[in-house]
């Protein structure tokens, strides 16, 4: 009996230990030699247009010097710049996924498998994501490579990216999952893995694999600017799938749209509001004639539940309602005046709403770097006040970049309108310059800011400089 009972404790132990000590693969070079011919090596090109100031200063208006020099005015230049990226073939007949950064722009795009160059095209394209579709013009016929289940992908199991890095091409690099549904407020639909595979400028838009060879992300994104530190991210493939299938198929997206502005649930407001744990989403908001006004959920209401998906945090629903099929009847429960309510709607299309239909200026803005809070920003335009509906007489200065030692940089972001400094107009992003160097001059350390943030919302901030 004790030899029998000797014999079930090793086979128990035996499985436990596979489980949990799952030996590393001798090589990848199997794996590396089945997936590179399905791997493609991207380079685009596009016009850039530059100018040159022949004199470290410019000539105010009216100044007769103007004229004397107008000779020597600075001309518009052309150049032309390239970029490189990666990508994965997807289809026989040369269908390739890539980032959409990798092509944005592009005038000309080339894609390179194994020895031979082809030109190609841009099927579709979707910036929210970072994803798009590519079509190689040629019949010759290709090696495709599928997509895995990411969903079932752990932490800690094994993960192979292979691309372009510094344009070096065909590059194989292996590490492991390092974490799951990262956020790191890159896109409106971060739900990123991590990997510490090696990833470099380059990689953009190439595969991460699995042991069984199937995509399991696309590589996306990378932790500095230097170069690779341990720390990548790829777009998930069930999330990029669905993408990838409604570009192939219109050409564009076709995502859900519930028409509400929501914020985080925090522990004060979850104790306010009777609830036993932080969680939902708080809508701030309602759009006119939205889903949500016509289903009348109103401001204050915490969704907890779309469409029978528990709503854990603030970012879940963005992400669950634009993978929803647009005109779906969907229930949501929702928690209001503490209690639990339900309602009923059918989900629009967030590309026909209003708030995703934004017109980029196409007039040459003159930008100007306030150095004291380390932003750089430009004159309101005409184009702006028109695609924004801001009132006729807005005023103030954009911010198109922020340095990450900026100490707005957690307060304001890009596109957001300055328009008063301690309560003074700012007519031009001059004005800022000098109303900010006034107040350091005097001594003075806080700014009371008066923005327009990108939503059109006019809001007050304090900022204490150090």
């Amino acid at each position: 009996m004790n030899f029998f009972k000797k014999i079930f404790f090793i086979f128990i132990f035996s499985n436990i230990s596979t489980v949990y000590a799952k030996s590393a693969p001798d090589s990848f070079a199997d794996l590396a030699e089945q997936l590179m011919p399905s791997v493609v090596n991207i380079s685009t090109t596009q016009t850039v247009k530059t100018s040159n100031n022949p004199f470290p200063f410019q000539f105010p208006p009216g100044s007769p010097f103007g004229e004397m020099f107008k000779d020597f005015e600075q001309q518009p230049r052309e150049r032309k710049a390239s970029a490189l990226g990666s990508g994965f073939i997807i289809k026989e007949d040369g269908v390739v996924i890539t980032n959409n950064h990798v092509i944005a722009d592009a005038e000309d795009i080339v894609v390179r498998v194994g020895d031979k160059e082809y030109k190609a095209k841009l099927v579709g394209a979707d910036p929210y994501m970072d994803i798009a579709v590519l079509k190689m013009e040629t019949k010759d016929k290709f090696k495709p490579v599928k997509f895995g289940d990411s969903d079932l992908a752990r932490v800690g199991d094994w993960a192979v990216a292979i691309g372009n890095p510094f344009g070096l091409g065909g590059t194989v690099t292996a590490g492991i999952i390092s974490a799951r549904n990262r956020d790191i407020n890159l896109t409106r639909y971060d739900d990123f893995i991590q990997t510490d595979a090696s990833i470099n400028q380059g990689n953009s838009g190439g595969p991460l694999f699995n042991l069984k060879g199937e995509v399991i992300g696309i590589n996306t994104a990378i932790l500095g600017q230097s170069g690779s530190i341990g720390i990548g991210f790829a777009i998930p493939a069930n999330a990029a799938s669905n993408v990838i299938d409604q570009l192939i198929e219109f050409g564009e997206t076709k995502r859900g749209w519930l028409g509400v502005r929501i914020q985080e649930v925090t522990k004060e407001i979850a104790d306010v509001e009777k609830l036993k744990k932080p969680e939902g989403a708080l809508v701030a908001s309602v759009g006119e004639n939205s889903p949500a006004d016509r289903a009348g959920i109103k401001a204050g209401d915490i969704i907890l539940e779309f469409d029978g998906k528990k709503i854990g945090t603030m970012r879940t629903l963005p992400k669950v309602v634009a993978n929803t099929k647009v005109g779906k009847s969907v229930q949501l429960k929702i928690w209001r005046n503490k209690k639990l309510i339900t309602k009923r709607l059918v989900l629009g299309r967030l590309e026909s709403s209003e708030e995703f239909k934004e017109k980029k200026s196409k007039i040459v803005k003159k930008e100007k770097e306030i150095e004291t809070l380390k932003i750089t920003v430009r004159d309101i335009t005409s184009e702006d006040i028109s695609s924004r509906k801001l009132a006729k007489n807005t005023t103030g200065a954009v911010i198109v970049e922020m340095a990450n030692r900026s100490p707005l940089i957690n307060l304001l972001s890009v596109d957001d309108i300055i328009i008063e400094v301690q309560k003074k107009p700012i007519k031009k992003s001059s004005d800022l310059n000098k109303i900010v160097d006034e107040i350091f001059k005097k001594g003075e350390k806080t700014l009371l800011l008066t923005v327009i943030n990108k939503n059109n919302r006019r809001r007050y901030l304090g900022v204490k400089i150090n």
